[in-house]
C-alpha cells in the first residue's frame, strides 16, 4: 500500500515537473519573440538593427558554450565531427542558421509579431517541398491535401490584415526559406552523414560559423548605417539579457524533449503561436487582428497539426536519448526564427 502510494506520488510529482517545463518553454518563448520585437523596435531602446541583435545573440552562444564545454568541461564535446562534415554540413547550417534569425528579425521591423507567426505557418509547406526536391519526401494525395489546407489558410490570413507592408513579408518568408533549408541540411547531416550531437555540442560548432556568417552583412549593410546615425544606443544590460534569455530558450527546447515526446513538442509549438499571436493583439499597438485574420491563422494551424500527425505516424519517435537529441533541431523551426 505505502509503495503504490509513493509511486503515485512520485508519477504526480513527475508529471507537475513536465507541465512546468512545458509552461516555461511557452512563456520564454512567447517571451522571447516580445524582447525581440521591443528591443528592435521600441524607441526607448533605439536598437533598430537586426543583423547586429543576432550577431550578439551568436556570439554570446559561442563563448558560453565555448566555456560548458572547453572551461568548466560541463559537457562533453560529440565525437565524429570531421573536417569535411564541418565544411559540408555544419557550414550550410551555419550560414542558413544566421540568414534565419536576421531575416526574422528583420521582418520585426516591418509587419506585426501575430502577423509574422500567421506567416511562419506556412513552414511545414515550404520544408516538404525543399525536401521533396532533395529527395527526402514523397508526394502523396495526403500530403498534398495538408500541403493546400496551411496554404489556403495563410493567404486568408493575409488577406485579413489591415495593413500590410511588403518589406516585412519578403523578409518573413525569406526566413521560412531560410529555416526550411536548415530544417533539411539537419536532417541530411543527421541521418546520411550518421552524425549524433547533444544540444549543446551542437550549438558549439553552429554558432560560431553563424556569427561569421552575419558579421559579412552587418559589416556592409549595417555598421555604415550605424557610423552616421547618432541617434542609436547600445544598452548593454538590455542586451546582455536579451542574449541570455536566447541562449535559455535553446536549453528550454531541450527540457522540453528530454522529458516528453516530439508530438508533446509540437502540440506546445502550437498553443504557443496562438499565446503569442492573441497576447501581441493586447501589447503591441501596430497589431490590429481581424476576423479573416483569425479565421485564416486557424485554418492554417489545423493543416499544420495534420501535418505534424502524418508525420509523426509516418517516423514513429525512438525512446533513446539519441533520437531524442538529434530530434531537437527539427522541433526548434517556429522558435528559433525568433530568436530568433
Amino acid at each position: 500500500m505505502e509503495r503504490a502510494a509513493a509511486a503515485a506520488k512520485g508519477a504526480w510529482r513527475d508529471g507537475a515537473v513536465t507541465y512546468l517545463h512545458l509552461l516555461f518553454y511557452i512563456a520564454i518563448s512567447s517571451g522571447q519573440i516580445f524582447f525581440n520585437k521591443w528591443v528592435l523596435s521600441s524607441k526607448e531602446i533605439n536598437f533598430p538593427y537586426p543583423v547586429a541583435l543576432t550577431l550578439l545573440h551568436m556570439v554570446f552562444s559561442s563563448v558560453v558554450c565555448f566555456a560548458i564545454t572547453k572551461v568548466f568541461k560541463i559537457v562533453k564535446i560529440e565525437e565524429g565531427m570531421t573536417t569535411d562534415i564541418y565544411v559540408s554540413s555544419v557550414i550550410p547550417i551555419g550560414a542558413m542558421f544566421a540568414m534565419t534569425l536576421w531575416l526574422g528579425n528583420s521582418a520585426y521591423l516591418y509587419i506585426s509579431v501575430a502577423f509574422a507567426q500567421m506567416l511562419k505557418a506556412i513552414m511545414p509547406v515550404a520544408v516538404f517541398l525543399l525536401g521533396a526536391a532533395f529527395g527526402l519526401e514523397e508526394m502523396s494525395c495526403k500530403m498534398f491535401a495538408i500541403m493546400s489546407v496551411i496554404s489556403i489558410g495563410v493567404i486568408v490570413a493575409s488577406v485579413g490584415e489591415i495593413t500590410i507592408v511588403w518589406v516585412g513579408v519578403v523578409y518573413q518568408m525569406g526566413g521560412v526559406v531560410a529555416e526550411a533549408l536548415r530544417l533539411i541540411f539537419i536532417e541530411i547531416f543527421l541521418k546520411k552523414k550518421g552524425v549524433r550531437l547533444n544540444l549543446i555540442s551542437m550549438m558549439y560548432y553552429v554558432s560560431p560559423c553563424s556569427a561569421l556568417c552575419l558579421f559579412i552583412p552587418w559589416l556592409f549593410l549595417e555598421k555604415p548605417k550605424m557610423d552616421e546615425s547618432a541617434s542609436w544606443s547600445f544598452p548593454p544590460f538590455t542586451l546582455f539579457l536579451n542574449c541570455v534569455c536566447t541562449f535559455i530558450l535553446n536549453l528550454s527546447v531541450f527540457l522540453v524533449i528530454s522529458r516528453t515526446s516530439a508530438l508533446t513538442a509540437r502540440v506546445t509549438g502550437v498553443v504557443r503561436d496562438w499565446t503569442v499571436v492573441l497576447l501581441s493583439a493586447a501589447i503591441f499597438a501596430d497589431t490590429q487582428l481581424s476576423f479573416i485574420n483569425i479565421v485564416g491563422y486557424a485554418i492554417a494551424i489545423a493543416g499544420v497539426v495534420a501535418y505534424n500527425n502524418h508525420k509523426l505516424k509516418v517516423k514513429p519517435q525512438g525512446n533513446g536519448p539519441q533520437v531524442d537529441d538529434s530530434k531537437i533541431f527539427e522541433e526548434r523551426g517556429n522558435e528559433l526564427s525568433l530568436l530568433l
